[in-house]
Parts: structure tokens; C-alpha cells; sequence
């Protein structure tokens, strides 16, 4: 299982990922599964994906196009006109390397290499634009009334997102809701997991503003962690008490 969210702000777009993928309780592996593609003053494109590893590894494999020849490697994503033909492009792919994965395994495949993809980025002279990509490889964007997207383990990082979430909120603000979302994420389900991948892109930049990765000795995820903790315990107290008298 894998968590990942993309948001989008005012000020553009923030997104993280863990790297956690396993087979069992005795088969955990670390794998990236946040990727980026920029063309500076142009346009940068980045995408997260969960699901089958080899699935979205494959999907990856082909958008850099590494079965080219060295001097013949062209990334297609680099011609899209709109960062809506990228989803586009995007979706297909996964499809196809789904439908191709399902045909070659018969049966026996069916259900097993399904995977989505979150797509976000920005295009020089339109607008940061973020999309969720789904194993049949048809898509929806956010808006204002789905200002942000989960893929994954989604349930247990969600009602912080959504208590949290404002459209104009800054960065910093935005991160630290994300810390919070992941953490809560992490404490309910073993199979997500530290190293997360942080990336911030601000509006008509084109390139990354902010990268971090949150190791497990990172000071400020350990901070945070330990006073949302602290802090849901002394809103618990702070509720009125129950009383089994009759009233």
C-alpha cells in the first residue's frame, strides 16, 4: 500500500508521497514514488503513483522513454501543449500497460496490476492544474469544491485534510497539515511509511521550490508527530465528561 496526496493553493501546488511498498509483514521495500520532469521557465510536470510497483514503474519507464537510443531519447511530456493532454497521455498509458500486463498473465492477473496516478504541474501561460488518474486511465481534476487528491491508503490521513484545508493558506502551513495527515496515516497502517517525499511548487516558477525528504530521524516530522499527539490528548480532556446519571 502507498499514501499519497497532491493539493492545490493560490500559491500552487504541494505534494508528498512515502515510499513504502511491501508483500506481506516480511517483505518491506523502499521505493520513490514521486517524479518530476521540468523545462526551466517552461513548464514542470510531476507525478505520484500507487498500485502495482511494477505497473507504475513500467508507466514511469515509458514517459522517460528509455527504450530509445541515447541520442534518439525525447520526453513526450516535454510537447504536450496543456497539462490536460498530459493527463490525457498519462492515462492511456497506464491503461495500456495494464491491459497488456492483465492479457499476458489471463486470469490469474485480473485485478492484481491496478494502479492510479496523480498528475500535477504547470504549463507557462496557464495555470498549476492537478488531476487523479484511474486504472481504467480516465481522470478528474481539482477544483474548488475537490481542491486536493489521495491515492493509496487515503481513509485514515483524510478528516485532517479536510478540517485543515484552506485554499489560501501559506506553503509552510500547507506542509505542516500534510505532516499531520501522514503521521496519523503512519500510527494506523504499517503498511505506509517513512521515507515521505515532500515537493512544493510555487506558481509561474517551473521548477521545484521546495524538495525534502523525511527521513526518520527528521526533527521537524518527530516534532510534529509528538505534539499533534500531545495536542489531541488535551482537546480529549478538554470535552465535556459523560455522566451516567440520569438527568
Amino acid at each position: 500500500m502507498t499514501y499519497c496526496v497532491g493539493m492545490v493553493l493560490d500559491r500552487g501546488l504541494v505534494l508528498m508521497s512515502d515510499t513504502r511498498t511491501n508483500s506481506g509483514v516480511d517483505n518491506i521495500s523502499v521505493f520513490r514514488k514521486m517524479f518530476h520532469w521540468n523545462v526551466p521557465g517552461e513548464r514542470i510536470i510531476t507525478v505520484m503513483t500507487a498500485g502495482n510497483l511494477a505497473t507504475t514503474q513500467a508507466v514511469v519507464g515509458q514517459l522517460e522513454e528509455r527504450t530509445k537510443a541515447p541520442d534518439e531519447r525525447e520526453n513526450t511530456l516535454f510537447k504536450a501543449p496543456t497539462m490536460f493532454q498530459v493527463a490525457s497521455d498519462i492515462g492511456k498509458l497506464l491503461r495500456s500497460t495494464i491491459e497488456q500486463r492483465q492479457a499476458a498473465n489471463g486470469d490469474r492477473g485480473k485485478g492484481r496490476f491496478t494502479a492510479s496516478i496523480i498528475v500535477a504541474g504547470q504549463i507557462a501561460g496557464m495555470e498549476p492544474r492537478l488531476f487523479m488518474i484511474y486504472p481504467e486511465g480516465n481522470f478528474i481534476e481539482a477544483s474548488l469544491d475537490t481542491p486536493f487528491f489521495q491515492i493509496g491508503e487515503t481513509k485514515y490521513g483524510r478528516p485532517i485534510i479536510l478540517r485543515g484545508y484552506d485554499r489560501d493558506m501559506s506553503f509552510e502551513d500547507a506542509v505542516k497539515l500534510l505532516m499531520v495527515s501522514f503521521d496519523s496515516t503512519l500510527k494506523a497502517n504499517l503498511s505506509v511509511g517513512l521515507p515521505l517525499d515532500l515537493m512544493v511548487i510555487a506558481r509561474d516558477e517551473f521548477a521545484p521550490t521546495h524538495l525534502h525528504r523525511v527521513t526518520q530521524d527528521d526533527p521537524y516530522f518527530d516534532s510534529i508527530s509528538s505534539s499533534w499527539g500531545d495536542a489531541l490528548k488535551s482537546a480529549f480532556h478538554s470535552l465535556p465528561d459523560y455522566s451516567f446519571d440520569e438527568k
